[in-house]
């Protein structure tokens, strides 16, 4: 064999040593992203709901679940609490990592000096101002409450702002009815027994309390169309919608109504690692969330973007970047 052959066979191909180097790199990088991983098995989280009956605690305990299970978590405990307003004093103080709020109740708390920061992880669903009476009612339209017993919501609750900015618009005052401030429960047990004419509620579609109670009271849904454009000049934060009947199965035809947003919002205290997890997880959690309520079907990457006045964790920004939303 000649010597140039000889040399050509022995001369190293480098496939094994490139596929060794290769092998080195991988697992250094697989160590590296395996090191920058979060751990949350010892996080602790408190989520700030609402009303028993009502779509923020259902949505809120099937999210609690969610995230225990996704991020290897102990299960963050689900507090029930009179809704928005005190939802937000919660989240301001330190008392709840995460709350539900309408988008009204948020943009009158984002700009409070002195408190921690607000911040959204997500645009929700959307809330319809409910205005419930028995069917054989005498009231057809707001102005009608005149005089009788109508629950306006619990004290710090978001149904107590929009109805109060509503019977303002409406021309009545407290003086002008027979005040009560009932969550949700009460407020159906309060219809059903007869103690009130009229209640207020702002939430999701449908809620199951109001199914519930139509299933054994005849009820109507009072239209809202003859005050809505003065309020939405007022408070541009909501939007008028249609209500439609067969949301509770109800006889008649749809009602005149307004929506308003609904976040989920944390502060600028969380950490950008847990802002990102909660979020991936929340849309990883969307087959459960819809099973709970039809309400969670409108939630949409693309939406959730739109906090308007509250702005976006910049954990959950970089999840929305990430899924090039």
């Amino acid at each position: 064999m000649s010597p140039v052959a000889n040399r050509t066979r022995q001369r190293p191909t480098g496939r094994p040593a490139a596929a060794a180097v290769l092998l080195l790199v991988t697992g250094l990088l697989a160590g590296l992203v395996s090191g920058c991983q979060a751990d949350f098995t010892g996080l602790r989280l408190t989520v700030a709901t609402g009303s028993k009956d009502g779509v923020y605690d259902v949505l809120g305990n099937v999210l609690a679940d969610a995230w225990a299970g996704q991020l290897r978590m102990p299960r963050p405990e689900v507090r029930q609490t009179a809704g928005s307003v005190d939802n937000l004093g919660r989240l301001v103080t330190g008392s709840a990592d995460i709350g539900f709020s309408a988008a009204d109740a948020a943009t009158e708390t984002i700009n409070t000096p002195g408190q921690r920061g607000l911040r959204a992880l997500a645009r929700m669903h959307d809330d319809y101002l409910q205005l419930v009476v028995r069917a054989d009612s005498r009231a057809g339209h707001l102005a009608d409450l005149r005089g009788l017993r109508v629950s306006i919501g619990s004290p710090k609750s978001g149904v107590e702002l929009i109805a109060r900015r509503l019977l303002e618009t409406a021309g009545l005052g407290e003086n002008d009815l027979v005040v009560a401030h009932l969550g949700l429960s009460e407020s159906l047990a309060a219809l059903r027994s007869g103690s009130i004419d009229a209640f207020f509620w702002s939430g999701g579609l449908p809620t199951a309390g109001i199914t519930e109670l139509a299933a054994r009271l005849p009820l109507r849904l009072l239209d809202l169309a003859d005050v809505l454009p003065e309020l939405r000049e007022r408070y541009p934060v909501y939007r008028t919608a249609t209500l439609p009947a067969s949301a509770y199965g109800l006889s008649g035809g749809p009602v005149s109504t307004l929506a308003v947003p609904n976040f989920l919002l944390v502060t600028d205290a969380m950490s950008d690692d847990v802002a990102e997890a909660l979020t991936r997880g929340l849309f990883a959690a969307r087959e459960p969330l819809d099973r709970a309520n039809p309400a969670a079907q409108s939630i949409d990457a693309r939406s959730a973007i739109e906090t308007a006045s509250v702005p976006l964790h910049p954990g959950a920004r970089r999840y929305y970047q990430d899924a090039k939303v």
